[in-house]
This record gives structure tokens, sequence and C-alpha cells, in this order.
């Protein structure tokens, strides 16, 4: 299943096709490995200075030494100036991860999140030089933060610590729990940079019994915070979210808007009038539907702004004169910024290539926009762009010394589907290519299912080395079946009740188009996923022979088991509409694990230790299901692992299992080379 974003989901003609040389890759031959792909730095919480002068970007590098493993980020500035750019200098080198970069309101200071102290909290560091202050000291941790517009307090998120009974209970192991009883809420804090007369400070808890998400604003007068309330922390609660302020002074709490739907990521407008939010379709459903309205800041009646493209709009900010909202979106495979304007609901695309940008920001004033940018053949790294004309300027150099290895080209590739549909994917050759040669073929399918593959750099941090496969001969495939995001939202609701239907025939139409085109073996075909993607390769195999290997990721294989073990036990019923009380067929006809006879594909299974949101239980089963069969199975457990692997060992370990299997099944073991020609 897709993460839970609260500002998208709370819950996304045949190109002409250049033919390249197949690699003869011999024992020596340099190239892309697991260990390389690691390498590559990651880029996040890009944050333009309020004069537009500074950029403050984090770096996350894997940390892999015998005694750790761990994704460590330090924070960076540089300068956006043209004729002061320079190279950028690191602020923080603590052991511990320094994260989410803000700058106060003056540009004097950054604020940020580390856990150097054991715990996450809040700290400031001035520019003009020293050490970090620590402000906070609590016993959970600090989640989101924003500056007053003052620049003399901080609000921020902070979960409920345990009481000192259960602090003294777990440590006597007296700690049995209630399901659903004494949860710990998230509640807003707010505090003051400037000390109290002992000294100390102390923060103010603002919003009382209210679970507060991670998504909430300032007025730009500083007396209120809009925010998004749910009924629990939960995960599965995002479809009870509504608007409400605090009044700063007085903590007392009102209610903007509480409809049916879901309302989320409140940002006000420049004057304070207004507050532009994004509300789901009514009700909620999981595949995502999204508009951006507009509600008087006092209260009154939303107003509904245009429909996006993808109905799913990522709102980045207003613009300094308040017209417009700015907001990103993925646009098939690429991402797409664009401009609404308020009045007359206009839509104005910023950006017109194929690039693929996050991580976005805009100045206090309203003039710079910071964002990462990266493709399939550059590593991402940090830009900065005037808001009157997208021309992106380089501003990090964080993957300058990344490995400088061959990448496969990778091309968009489009079809029919066998019903007529409209299907997009990603063809990676591999490296060399030679035209007329078949290679094997390794499909790949993402998680969501509103997950969507973008034309982002192939080497990275993913369990499926994509650049690897390209080095060792391999072509990769990576279809957006219906049900991606990316295409819109009738694209997006096409796979509801038919999991493992039409989507399926996506992929190997796309399969099919591969072999028509000359470029994969018929015989040499593989198949992999994660999460979602786990659950249609762990289906495919249970309908096709086609796939000599198969590699199934934190797969929901048994729809029945998954939705009374899973942290979003709402999610399966709405995309089935029904429980399976009341309508087992659908659940029984839709799950690998009750069409599991007579698969024979050699199948990998990869599954973290702790994750809640697909349980390792149902990986099990799908094991001792292929295992009774006598079908050649292994199961790899990532300990303390969840739902996505988080710690560079485990990554890696994923990684190198996954080219191992593939190698092993398809002929390429030992790296030589099987390519044989039309």
């Amino acid at each position: 299943m897709r993460s839970i974003n609260p500002l998208r989901t709370v819950a996304r003609l045949l190109l002409p096709v250049l033919l390249f040389a197949v690699p003869v890759v011999s024992q020596g031959q340099t190239g892309w490995t697991p260990e390389q792909e690691m390498k590559v730095k990651v880029i996040g919480a890009v944050r333009v200075s309020p004069d537009g002068k500074r950029v403050a970007y984090t770096v996350s590098d894997a940390v892999m030494s015998p005694d750790k493993s761990e994704y460590v980020s330090q924070i960076w500035v540089a300068n956006s100036e043209s004729d002061k750019r320079t190279n950028a200098v690191q602020l923080t080198y603590a052991e511990k991860s320094s994260d989410n970069p803000r700058w106060s309101p003056d540009g004097s200071m950054l604020a940020f999140t580390s856990s150097r102290s054991g715990k996450s909290n809040l700290y400031v560091l001035r520019l003009i030089g020293g050490e970090a202050e620590q402000l906070t000291d609590v016993k959970s941790g600090v989640g989101d933060f924003g500056w007053s517009p003052e620049g003399n307090r901080i609000a921020f998120l902070l979960r409920d610590a345990p009481s000192d009974d259960e602090e003294k209970n777990n440590k006597g192991k007296d700690d049995w729990r209630w399901i659903d009883e004494a949860v710990k809420l998230n509640r807003l804090n707010v505090i003051s940079l400037d000390k109290d007369a002992n000294g100390k400070r102390e923060p103010r808890r603002l919003t009382g019994d209210a679970n507060v998400l991670g998504d909430f604003k300032w007025s730009p007068d500083g007396k209120t915070i809009a925010f998004t309330r749910t009924k629990t922390p939960k995960v599965d609660y995002w479809t009870t979210a509504d608007l409400l302020a605090v009044d700063v002074a007085t903590g007392e709490v009102k209610t903007l808007a509480a409809t049916t739907a879901a309302e989320a990521g409140p940002a006000y407008s420049p004057d304070g009038k207004w507050i532009s939010f994004t509300i789901s379709d009514d009700p909620p459903r999981w595949a995502g539907y999204q508009r951006i309205a507009l509600i008087p800041a006092a209260g009154g009646t939303p107003r509904l702004l245009a429909e996006t493209f993808d109905a799913q709009p990522g709102v980045i900010d207003w613009s300094g004169d308040g017209k417009q909202i700015y907001f990103a979106e993925t646009r098939g495979t690429i991402s797409r910024v664009s401009a609404l304007d308020v009045s007359t609901g206009v839509i104005t695309e910023i950006n017109k290539g194929n690039e693929v940008l996050g991580s976005f920001s805009i100045n206090r004033g309203g003039t710079v926009r910071g964002f990462t940018m990266q493709s399939s053949d550059r590593a991402p790294e940090a830009f900065v762009s005037t808001i009157g004309n997208f021309a992106p300027v380089q501003i990090s150099r964080a993957n300058a010394n990344s490995p400088k290895l061959p990448l496969g080209k990778t091309e968009v590739l489009r079809w029919k589907s066998s019903d007529g549909l409209d299907v997009e994917g990603l063809l990676t050759y591999p490296v060399g290519y030679k035209a007329g040669t078949r290679v094997p073929l390794l499909l790949v399918v993402h998680g969501g299912p509103a997950g969507v593959f973008t034309q982002s750099y192939p080497a990275g941090r993913g369990v499926y080395p994509i650049a690897t496969f390209a080095s060792r001969g391999f072509a990769v495939l990576r279809v957006n079946p219906r049900g991606s995001s990316g295409y819109g939202q009738k694209f997006r609701y096409a796979n509801i009740k038919d999991w493992g239907g039409g989507d399926y025939k996506d992929l190997l139409t796309g399969v099919d188009r591969a072999v028509e085109m000359g470029v994969a073996d018929p015989e040499r075909l593989g198949v992999m996923g994660w999460s979602y993607g786990g659950f249609m390769t762990s289906w495919t195999i249970t309908q096709t022979h086609r796939f000599k290997a198969a590699s199934v990721g934190a797969a929901v294989t048994n729809l029945m088991s998954f939705i009374g073990t899973a942290d979003i036990p709402s999610f399966i019923p709405d995309y089935f509409g029904a429980q399976p009380w009341e309508n087992l067929e659908i659940y029984r006809a839709h799950s690998a694990m009750f069409n599991a006879k007579g698969v024979k594909t050699p199948t990998l299974i990869q599954h973290g230790e702790a994750d809640e949101r697909v349980p390792i239980s149902q990986g099990y089963e799908f094991y001792n299901a292929l295992k009774v069969q006598n079908v050649p199975v292994r199961m790899i457990v990532l300990p303390r692992m969840p739902h996505g692997p988080n710690e560079p060992k485990m990554v890696l370990k994923a990684k190198q299992t996954n080219l191992e299997w593939f190698e092993k099944y398809l002929g390429l073991a030992g790296n030589t080379n099987t390519a044989r020609s039309n």
C-alpha cells in the first residue's frame, strides 16, 4: 500500500524507440552494483530564505559500518544569487540526522529537528555563527513545526509521552494494553525563543484533545493557527479530517470546515483573509480525489476551485500577491508545477520539460521557488528558479562524487491494453543495447495501487536495483497500469473491484509490446513488485507460467486476512465495496492465496518483520502455499523493518537478493552475456 500523505490522500502512440546495443558483460567489467547504488545521495527539504538569496537543504547519506546502519541527513546552505553562487556550506555535523530546516522570518536563523539528544527535539542555529541551541527537551519526539510571522515563537507537533505509571509498568514488564484505548494524540504546542524569568523555555499546549495532522499554518498576523484534526492518529482515520483554527493567545479552538469529506492542508492567503485547503470526494475514497477549496479565515462557506488534471494537487503555497495558488501534480511519468487563479479558475503550467520535481518551497517574499530535480539520466540535486520564469539553476553538488557509471537508456513506452485502454510505462534498456537482440526482461510493478513510476534517477535506495539490472544485461519495464496516479481520476479509479483484472492485462500487454519490439526474450521473463506491486506479482504467477522468476515484496496475498491485521482495515473494503462477510466471493476471487494451486514460478519473498501496513503474515501465507507444492521458494525476513525498509543494510540486502534471484533463474548468473539475436 502507499504511504499516507495528508496533502494527497490522507490516505496517484508509441513513442519512437531508439535501440542500443546489448553488452557483452565480462567478469571484470565495471558497472552499477547494489553497493554502488547505495552511494547516491538523497536531497530534501529545499527551503529558500525570506530574501531569496540563500537556500537551505538536506543531504542524506547511507551510513554502514560494522555497528551502524542508518541514513544520516545534514543541513547545507548555498547562495542562490548568480553573482555570488559559490560552493555550498555544510552547517550540521552531528552523528544523528538534522532534518527539516526552516528559516526564521528575518533570515537570521534556521530551526530544525534532530535526535542527537536521544529524542527528536527542536533546535535553532544562528547564521552568524555558534552551536545549534536545543529549544525543547521532550520524552516522545517533535514532529513538524513552523515559525510565527514575527519570529519569536515556534509552533510544533508533539505526540503524547508515556505517563509516569506507564513508564513504571513498561520497566516492570506489567505493560499490557487495551486496543484503541488511551491512544496517544499529536497535539499542537508553541514555544517562545525568549526564556522566562527562571531562564527556561516551557512549551504551551494549544489544541487540547484534538489530534492534529502534520499540516498547520500560522495566520499572517500571528494570532491564529489553522490545522487539520482527525479522531485519532491512526492512519485509517484520515477520512475523519476536519479543518479548525486555534487562537494562540487563549487556546480557543473553532471549527472552520467539518464535512463528511476529508479536509487537509490549510494555508492562509498573504492578506490573511482566506484559507486554502484540499477537500476529498464525499465520502472519501482511498483511490484519491482532491480539489483545492477556499474558506474565509473568519469562517463561512467553502468555495471549490477548478479541478486539476489528476485531481490530486499538492499545494505548494499562495503567490505573493494572493491571486494564485501554486501546486504540483504528477502528469504521466513527469512532474508539473502549475498556478491556479483563485478568481477565474484558470490553470497555467509553469514547467514544460520531462523533469521530476519535488521538495518545493517558495520564499516569504514570493519571488523564488526552491525544489529538487532529477531525471532518468541525472541524479537529484537542489535547484532554484524565479517565480515568473521557470529556469532552474542548480545550487547543490551533493551527487557530484556519486558513481559515474553508464546507465541504460530509459524511454516512455505506450500501448493499447486488451480492452483498448491507453497505458504507459518506462522501458529501460541494458547498457549498450544492440538493436535486434533479445534480452531478459524484468517487469516491475509499483505500489499503491495509486502509485506511479516517474522518470526519476534509476540508481538509488529502492529495493529493486534498476541501474544494476541494466548493467547486468536486463531490460526493465515499469508499467503504470489502471489504478495509477498521474493519468486522471477516471484512470485511477478504473481498478476498483478489479484488482488482478484489467490492471493485470495492462501489465501483460506491456510485456507483449516489449516482445513485439524485438527487445524482450519471451523465454526469459521476470516479475517483481512491493506492496500492491507484490500483490500483483503474487497474483500474476497464479495466472500464468510465462515468468521464469518472481520476487514478491511486502505483498497482500490474502485480502481477507489482510483487513483483519493491517493498520488500514478500511482500505480493501473501500476498493472492493464490501466486507468479506458481505461478499466472500470477491475476496476469494481476487486473492493469490485462494488461487495458488498450480503455481510453478520460482519465487523470492521479501518482507519487513515490523510491517504494520501489510503484516508479515501475508508473506508467510504465500511462502507456505508455495513450499507445500514444491515450488522453488525462499523468504527473507528483514528485522525491525516497517512497510518500507528504512535501514541501508536491509535495503542493500533486498537489492542483492533480488539481483541474485533473477540472475540465477534468467540465465545471467556470473555476469556472462546470454543475449541472443532475433
